[in-house]
């Protein structure tokens, strides 16, 4: 709902919260709460409410007698501990503060932007003042504007609805269908390029300015008209031939729009007449391309945008970050994923499009680790056992636990759950939390939580249905829902009993460390810590070395950006708060930082652009890559202005020129460090080539050419800070810069080349090496990161999953290159390039983790800290449409070495927004030859503990041709169940006839008892859990067999044991079906599928007699029997079979 301005401007005046929100559609509300702060007791009544955001009023209630403060509102300090109670019991809310007098409001908001922590942000309003003011402030994070200039509320509550992802689901697929139509059109009609490469390039080069043209138009930025290009298309062709300025739209209009307008400042008279007042953006996007440069010829016929214009004018450009849900909208998110797809789907670059939840997960994991350990080193005091910090963390628990994780104990009052833990656990040491994960459940559910009573089987025996809907989070069965409310009553004991001391144990625990962070720069009371802070968010460097679009980099910026602007609220207070003594001296940082903000557009503009140009560095093989990367990135800072005719430039000022920082290369070829280059030199001369004295002096020379590089660097950074930088100093200092850097690389080429055995002297070899290879030397590109500070601070992506045989270049010296794997080769290069106080996370194949060929890849990740959680592919998976089979690494270069692990998730869509809140870790005690074992519970670290006391199968394998009993058939491709039989299942083919299926591989046995018990434990549920927690759970191998732990000599073998292989194995000839199937290479196949989910009463009774051998307790037996049940049964659990 919305109102008209007048009807907003009076309610504010007469200080009517409570109508004025009634008509913006919110309800009703009958809330009063008596607050104390201070020596203060506080009441503050609801105005309002919507869906959980209460909005509250706070009448100034001091006491008369106080001489001259009657009517004062509470000070900062009083209330920010008002708004600390208010967030114990209601996470997001708006307190409005009012003297007696009716002078003054403050308005104390904490309230969620999409994809951000809780922010606490203060606003002034005086009656002396147009409440407009008030409105301006608050405009677009509470208030927005509707299409009638009427005053509405932003839905403050409300995430991406689910109307509106079908729609961006559907817009997505149609536009990326014809986009790939268009894109190949498109190049078919350029001219002058002789390569198919440069074709690729100045396409995507061409796209991309037009892409973010249709952007900035449709927001007024060209000459104030949104439909400026089609509209100058149809210009240029009534002019043609008439005028003299207009040739053709491409060679004059366009080149000139691009180089002369918005690549260039000062637009003289003739231009504006012609072109209109175009905004001058700078940026590199708009500069004379190479291409353009090099070929005279270039052009594009007229037709090219009449169809791709056509297109374009289908959809609906816009930079909202709250789009609307017609199912035509383009925003830059869109473009990022398509540009993705594309060159996934033509070039086969094993890259996948990464989505929100996995960069976010694996940035603000590693980014604010980060940043801790930076101020740690300034602020020691801040993290000693008595700060605010952790008092701040241990009042308020539930604000740092995630909701997926408090999902139905919500159904216990805000009240109750923050007093329950508090007060007991510090006696009874978490005896009460099963009370607590029991509260409210029904009856039929709590009788089998507790574990030390009898009949735990029986007593669970309802756990594996599906759980209500007020306790649930989707998909959600009894069992599981159960698990994660202990999780929660345990991570809320820890952190009421000082257990959460540091950083990283925000990681280790999944808790909300982007709100800790936040809450950390926002509360702390000590300038000190927003110094350091503000310091080390300045100075971090952050790298993608595969970067595709900027998925990971769009990630890093939306976790630095809340960051930034806390610091600055916080530089803020302290400036005003000393000025109001009168000294106005103090905090020399923060007023330099302030006064900087000022010759910015925005506050906004000047934290995106600090990022971008200052925090964010990415590497991709793919030109068109890069281009589309940068392009991203200067749209989320023109999203941010406002366009204003009167002021000049639109009030845009030049975007920054980030070539430097986003660069196009091959991050596995190319010298990392200076001390690559010396080991270049000495396997030259230890291969027996002569080493001449100008070539060591060469090596001197791209040190001291690429400190050269270093310092202009430096100064074209600080060009680009100041807004009214001379443009010709600039450009000429750029120019320098990319002499120089061409100079140094031209150098380093040649000593590369030599290192792969090619001659640079033969032209055609050298640049087909170049070609193929393309070099990229971290050592001359970032050089003041690499050799100056030692290396990037955070390294995160998504590197690609591709076979090394299918690439067209060689790499050189790589422990990682028997792994064979791109992605291997690209976290070994994280090492080369991370300095020793780094953070790194990556998502790739969870084979990476646990197959032989990765031995290499799993030695760099000896001696650090790691995390690594595994995924599966079904029934859902995190790359939609790819069977990938991943893991996620968190990496800490700087500190003690614990391996944590997760179990191997599985979940359905429905699920997926829930998933990555849910992760829990496990400290991974289990050593295991090349493998990290899935444990995600310390219920399985108990029985592997009791397990590996055990002999190894491998003990009791036959060998040898005399073997009696030898036949034991298993499937080595399970998903769900392991298939092994006593007999050879049928399999016959048009072909060869019948014979054994080559998926089906035997075990030899001497001995019929010992045969019977292998082929037991191999069946069991056990083993499967097993299976998983090992293998790369898609292949079943020998060493996951061979290295069972099952000492058979202590096994009591008994003739019920003989009975149950029996059943077993009637069991499965009573339920396989007989399927046919037809193959080119072997014409029609007949086989014997099994289902082995219809025996599990009997695999069941398998497994009670394993526990009975381990010494498994009841709760043990519990987990195996029902191990990853939901997923293994299917719909067979929800019917009961």
């Amino acid at each position: 709902m919305s109102i008209q301005r007048k009807l907003f401007n009076s309610l504010i005046k007469e200080f009517n919260f409570a109508e004025l929100f009634i008509e913006l559609g919110w309800d009703k509300a009958s809330i009063t709460q008596r607050i104390k702060a201070n020596d203060e007791t506080y009441e503050i009544v609801a105005a309002a409410q919507k869906r959980g955001f209460v909005i509250f009023v706070c009448n100034s209630n001091l006491p008369a007698g106080q001489a001259g403060q009657e009517n004062r509102i509470p000070n900062k300090d009083e209330r920010k501990k008002i708004d600390r109670a208010v967030t114990k019991l209601y996470y997001e809310h708006l307190i409005i503060y009012t003297d007696k007098n009716k002078t003054q409001q403050l308005w104390q908001l904490s309230i969620q932007e999409a994809n951000k922590p809780i922010q606490y942000r203060e606003f002034n309003y005086y009656t002396k003042n147009e409440p407009e003011q008030l409105f301006e402030k608050l405009h677009h994070l509470f208030f927005t504007l509707d299409d009638e200039d009427k005053i509405a509320l932003v839905d403050v509550k409300s995430k991406v609805t689910e109307q509106f992802n079908q729609n961006a689901e559907k817009v997505t697929k149609k536009f990326y269908a014809e986009f790939k139509k268009h894109h190949t059109s498109f190049q078919s009609f350029i001219e002058g390029l002789e390569s198919q490469m440069e074709i690729d390039w100045y396409t995507s080069l061409m796209l991309n300015r037009l892409m973010f043209i249709y952007f900035i138009q449709k927001k007024g930025f060209l000459d104030s008209n949104t439909n400026y290009l089609s509209d100058k298309l149809k210009l240029t062709k009534n002019k043609k031939g008439n005028d003299k300025f207009y040739k053709s739209f491409y060679k004059t209009f366009l080149l000139t729009l691009f180089h002369q307008g918005l690549g260039k400042p000062n637009h003289t008279k003739e231009f504006e007449n012609e072109l209109g007042k175009i905004p001058y953006l700078n940026g590199g996007l708009f500069d004379v391309h190479k291409l353009e440069k090099d070929n005279d010829k270039l052009d594009i016929p007229d037709k090219a945008f009449e169809k791709l214009f056509a297109f374009f004018d289908e959809y609906n450009w816009h930079l909202d970050i709250k789009p609307t849900t017609t199912g035509k909208d383009i925003n830059p998110d869109v473009i990022g994923y398509i540009f993705e797809k594309y060159i996934n789907d033509r070039a086969a670059m094993g890259a996948y499009y990464t989505k929100e939840d996995i960069t976010e997960y694996i940035s603000k994991n590693t980014i604010i680790p980060f940043l801790f350990d930076r101020v740690k080193e300034k602020v020691k005091n801040a993290f000693s056992n008595e700060s605010s910090l952790w008092q701040m963390l241990k009042e308020n628990p539930n604000r740092y636990i995630y909701d997926a994780v408090s999902k139905g104990i919500n159904t216990v009052s805000h009240t109750e759950r923050s007093r329950s833990m508090n007060e007991e656990t510090k006696t009874d040491n978490y005896l009460l939390i099963n009370e607590k994960v029991a509260d409210g459940l029904p009856d039929y559910i709590t009788i089998g939580i507790d574990t030390t009573k009898p009949n735990l089987l029986e007593r669970r025996k309802r756990w594996n249905e599906k759980t209500d809907d007020e306790f649930a989070l989707p998909t959600e069965i009894w069992r599981e829902t159960i698990e994660r409310r202990k999780r929660y009553w345990e991570l809320r004991a820890k952190i009421e009993n000082d257990e959460i001391r540091e950083i990283n144990d925000f990681i280790t625990h999944n808790l909300n460390i982007r709100q800790f962070a936040q809450d950390a720069v926002e509360q702390y009371e000590g300038s000190d810590f927003i110094n350091a802070f503000y310091k080390a968010i300045t100075e971090i460097t952050i790298l993608d070395p595969t970067c595709g679009s900027g998925a990971f980099l769009f990630a890093a910026l939306n976790i630095l950006e809340p960051l930034y602007e806390a610091c600055i609220y916080r530089m803020r207070e302290f400036v005003e708060a000393d000025n109001e003594l009168g000294t106005g001296k103090k905090h020399e940082n923060f007023r330099k930082v302030l006064t900087d903000i000022k010759l910015h557009a925005n506050e906004k503009y000047y934290i995106f652009k600090s990022i971008i140009l200052n925090n964010l560095y990415g590497v991709d093989i793919m030109n068109e890559a890069v281009e589309i990367a940068k392009l991203r990135l200067f749209l989320k800072l023109v999203a941010v202005v406002t366009p204003n005719e009167k002021i000049e430039n639109y009030g845009l000022e030049p975007l920054p020129d980030i070539d430097f920082n986003i660069r196009a290369g091959n991050t596995l070829v190319g010298f990392a460090s200076y001390k690559d280059i010396e080991n270049a030199i000495e396997e030259k001369e230890a291969g027996g080539s002569f080493v001449f004295s100008d070539e060591r002096k060469a090596i001197q020379k791209a040190d001291d050419d690429a400190n050269i590089v270093g310092d202009l660097y430096r100064e074209f950074k600080k060009q680009q800070t100041i807004n009214d930088a001379n443009s010709a100093e600039y450009k000429k200092t750029k120019q320098q810069v990319v002499e120089r850097l061409q100079n140094l690389n031209d150098s380093l080429n040649k000593l590369l080349a030599n290192q792969y055995n090619v001659d640079e002297n033969n032209k055609k070899k050298y640049e087909a090496f170049l070609t193929s290879h393309k070099p990229f030397h971290w050592f001359a590109e970032f050089y003041e990161i690499v050799h100056q500070n030692g290396g990037f601070d955070v390294v995160i992506g998504n590197p690609p999953y591709v076979e090394y045989k299918n690439v067209d270049y060689q790499v050189n010296s790589y422990t990682t290159e028997s792994c064979s794997n791109l992605y291997a080769f690209v976290v070994e290069k994280n090492e080369s390039i991370l300095n020793t106080l780094s953070k790194t996370g990556m998502i790739i194949p969870h084979s990476a983790f646990c197959t032989d060929r990765m031995t290499n890849l799993m030695n760099l990740f000896k001696d650090t800290n790691v995390w690594v959680s595994f995924f599966d592919i079904r029934p859902a998976g995190l790359f939609s449409g790819v069977d990938q089979r991943l893991a996620v690494y968190i990496k800490d270069q700087n500190n003690k070495c614990i391996l944590y692990t997760s179990k191997y998730n599985r979940w359905h869509q429905e699920f997926r927004e829930y998933l990555f809140n849910n992760i829990s870790f496990a400290s991974n005690h289990f050593n295991y030859e090349n493998a990290y074992p899935k444990l995600g519970s310390y219920i399985e670290d108990r029985f592997v503990v009791k397990m590996c006391n055990n002999k190894i199968l491998s003990n009791y394998f036959g060998v040898g041709q005399n073997i009696f009993y030898k036949n034991i058939f298993y499937h080595n491709s399970p998903r769900y169940w392991i298939r092994a039989m006593n007999y050879e299942p049928y399999f016959w083919n048009e072909r060869d006839g019948q014979k054994l299926s080559s998926q089906i591989k035997l075990l030899s046995f001497t001995n019929a008892k010992i045969k019977n018990a292998v082929l037991l434990l191999i069946n069991s549920n056990l083993f499967y859990w097993w299976f998983n927690l090992l293998s790369d759970s898609r292949h079943l191998n020998n060493r996951e067999i061979e290295r069972f732990p099952f000492n058979i000599d202590n096994f009591n073998i008994k003739n019920e044991h003989a009975l149950l292989v029996n059943n077993l194995m009637e069991d499965y000839e009573k339920n396989k079906v007989r399927k046919e199937t037809n193959y080119k290479t072997t014409g029609n196949v007949i086989y014997d599928e099994y289902y082995p989910r219809f025996s599990k009463s009997i695999i069941d009774e398998i497994d009670k007699v394993l526990a009975k051998h381990y010494g498994f307790t009841e709760e043990e037996l519990d987990f195996i029997i029902n191990y990853d049940i939901k997923y293994r049964m299917g719909k067979e659990l929800n019917d009961g079979e």
